[in-house]
């Protein structure tokens, strides 16, 4: 996707706050964080939103929930707790059709989240 500005990030065309990466995942700061601590977690490959997901995805849905525990160890929020979450479309918030895991600690979260 020439178009999408988290693949333009996984690329290297635009700077990021990047934080952990391998070849599957990148993990970033999110320029509006919402909490001390707000992380985009995005795989690599362009996925436009979780209802693209196939069964061959499942694998790397599970990396990212790993790797958001690796984070918040670095961060360390660990241990306080932390919140992870996927948008699905415009009526749940998504404003970026790449899938991302937003994980976000460091506050006390209300629920429900809204």
């Amino acid at each position: 996707m020439t178009d999408c500005i988290f693949c333009k990030i996984a690329a290297g065309e635009i700077p990021a706050d990047i934080i952990y990466e391998d070849e599957d995942v990148l993990v970033f700061r999110d320029l509006n964080p919402q909490a001390p601590v707000h992380v985009l977690i995005i795989p690599r490959r362009h996925i436009a939103t979780l209802n693209d997901l196939q069964q061959e995805d499942a694998e790397l849905i599970g990396k990212m929930s790993l790797v958001a525990k690796t984070v918040a160890e670095q961060e360390g929020i660990a241990q306080e707790g932390y919140r992870t979450v996927f948008n699905c479309n415009a009526g749940a918030g998504q404003t970026v059709f790449h899938i991302h895991m937003h994980m976000l600690g460091g506050r006390p979260m209300n629920w429900p989240p809204g």
